[in-house]
């Protein structure tokens, strides 16, 4: 459950509030005044509480439900006890957190971690570094040579930002992250532990065994990017490695060296994205996704969980499995492979 030490609400918030803000239809006006102290799951919820109700498979056992309010589908309000504000709208999740950042908004968006504001003195910032006013540099940050920081960028304790770095406006750089060799857009997060813009995974045989092969290439980072704990960002050798705005990228991600990535993407956790692949906008990977070198992958592509991909996929496509297919070959083969492991039924004499 929320818990009230770390995230306690901006304002006081009514079931009419909430209908105004997101523009859902109270079926019962009567409720409009009770108040919204929380948000919960339908689990945890009490007489204090917003829920979201989504999908009927969801919608059975709902009895005992107790809540201030109910966001939910036309659909599935007869599902709801009496008794419960009835909030409707086509996207209930989508409203449900639409209302929670707006009520706990330091959930949403980073924060100082030390409640620091502006630059501290025990920062340690190079005097050619250029910081705007309005950005907070925490104590024991680290400011290279010639680095550019917007406003209302927080750069956090224990960061280091290499040389001739840029960070535009409005952006957190969390804890024990690093930054070299890099362009940051706006509003882009970086949680804790992420590396942008270390060397790729370059080495060609050479006399005396392997030899590195130069990175001379950048890590450039688009507008309202998120980047995850402990994701790993390799710079170009010769061209660069882009993130395209818009794009979300889950903790514990490695991407190589040259990939381009697209718009408004969403990468789920442990993805290994090998150096110069190309990938199109608003494409999802699963958990574990793994891409070989050198592939195009298209826009509006899924990809499933724990697939092995290599080969290029056009737009629009869902693959799965390892190797990679489309999905409707991969569930045939599944399909295939499971009848064989079945025995075989038996003739009746009847037959």
């Amino acid at each position: 459950m929320a818990d009230p030490v770390f995230f306690t609400p901006s304002r006081q918030l009514t079931i009419g509030d909430i209908a105004e803000f997101t523009g859902a239809k109270l079926r019962d006006a009567e409720f409009a005044s009770r108040s919204v102290v929380r948000l919960a799951s339908l689990a945890d919820s009490d007489a204090s509480a917003l829920v979201f109700l989504e999908g009927k498979k969801n919608a059975s056992n709902l009895a005992n439900l107790k809540a201030a309010g109910v966001l939910c589908t036309e659909e599935l309000q007869g599902h709801i006890p009496s008794g419960i504000a009835i909030l409707l709208t086509r996207n209930p999740h989508r409203d449900f957190s639409a209302v929670g950042r707006m009520l706990f908004p330091a959930s949403a968006r980073p924060e100082s971690w030390l409640g620091e504001t502006g630059v501290s003195k025990n920062a340690s910032i190079h005097p050619t570094a250029e910081i705007e006013s309005g950005a907070t540099i925490e104590a024991g940050a680290v400011i290279g040579k010639g680095v550019s920081i917007g406003a209302g960028t927080v750069i956090s304790a224990t960061a280091v930002i290499g040389a001739h770095c840029q960070i535009g406006r409005d952006s957190f750089v969390a804890p024990g992250v690093s930054i070299q060799h890099s362009f940051v857009g706006n509003r882009v997060y970086l949680h804790p532990g992420a590396r942008i813009g270390q060397d790729g995974f370059g080495f060609v045989p050479g006399r005396g065994g392997l030899e590195k092969v130069p990175q001379l290439g950048r890590v450039i980072v688009q507008d309202d990017v998120e980047i995850g704990a402990n994701t790993t960002i390799d710079r170009g050798a010769l061209a660069d490695t882009v993130i395209g705005e818009g794009t979300k990228i889950d903790n514990l991600v490695q991407i190589g060296h040259n990939v381009r990535i697209g718009r408004h993407c969403l990468i789920a956790a442990h993805c290994g994205i090998s150096g110069s692949v190309t990938i199109g906008n608003m494409t999802m990977l699963g958990g574990r996704v793994g891409l070989a070198d050198h592939l195009t992958i298209g826009s509006n592509v899924q990809i499933a969980a724990a697939s092995g991909v290599m080969n290029d996929i056009p737009d629009g496509e869902k693959w799965g499995g390892l190797p990679a297919r489309p999905f409707k070959q991969w569930f045939r083969e599944v399909a295939a492979l499971r009848s064989i492991g079945q025995p075989k039924r038996e003739k009746s004499s009847d037959e």
